[in-house]
């Protein structure tokens, strides 16, 4: 079983930051494209920055320009760094790691940490 596991959400002010982690294990992270995604209640699910095994990274339109993807091949461990955060950041911001192959497409998701800024 794979177990994506996120940490540090939490409730933030209105321009606060928060800096959250996944930690993954070190065959998925080393072999996966590793990414952020956020839901808000009665939302569709979105992407909100990725990277590759290989460094490179993808930002989505959201967050604009406010978050900073990175990650720590060292720790197995993927950050999201929040800055400038708006009460619209309020999510389950979930960690994703996926990978397709030949014969299989992954995709495994962490159990999310909620992101509450407060207006």
């Amino acid at each position: 079983q794979v177990q994506l596991v996120e940490s540090g959400g939490g409730l933030v002010q209105t321009g606060g930051s928060l800096r959250l982690a996944c930690a993954a294990p070190g065959s998925i992270f080393s072999t996966h494209v590793m990414g952020w995604y956020r839901q808000a209640p009665g939302k569709q699910r979105e992407r909100v920055a990725s990277v590759g095994s290989d460094g490179s990274i993808n930002y989505a339109d959201t967050g604009k320009g406010r978050f900073t993807i990175s990650r720590d091949n060292t720790k197995h461990t993927m950050f999201l760094q929040m800055n400038t955060l708006k009460p619209e950041d309020t999510a389950v911001y979930y960690c994703n790691a996926r990978r397709i192959t030949w014969v299989k497409n992954y995709n495994y998701w962490g159990q999310g940490t909620q992101v509450i800024v407060s207006s």
